[in-house]
């Protein structure tokens, strides 16, 4: 029987704790092994994290083919360097999911 990732709360909870704000440089050695994935800020990166932790191809496949969900691009990766930006990261082995801040709306 498969788990359904939108009631599996014990993981979602899991990975909402480990989620945390990290310096770019802090990924720089993931990113050079290829496993650092851009999650857009218009998904939920718990959501998407749980997901991948329950290999929901559907819903991985849609986001990848809207260009919401990518392996970080040279051009983000050398963006985010020359800031050192602050990113929200999750860790769903083998990958880390990484996210812009959301920017506030004033």
């Amino acid at each position: 029987m498969k788990t359904d990732p939108l009631k599996d709360t014990e993981l979602h909870d899991k990975i909402n704790r480990e989620t945390a704000r990290v310096h770019w440089s802090e990924l720089e050695r993931h990113f050079a092994h290829g496993s650092v994935v851009y999650v857009s800020e218009a998904l939920d990166l718990v959501e998407v994290a749980l997901r991948i932790a329950h290999d929901d191809k559907d819903a991985i496949t849609r986001w990848m083919n809207e260009g919401k969900v990518a392996k970080v691009s040279d051009v983000q990766a050398r963006t985010w360097q020359a800031a050192d930006a602050l990113l929200w990261a999750s860790v769903v082995s083998p990958f880390v999911l990484v996210q812009p801040e959301k920017h506030a709306v004033h």
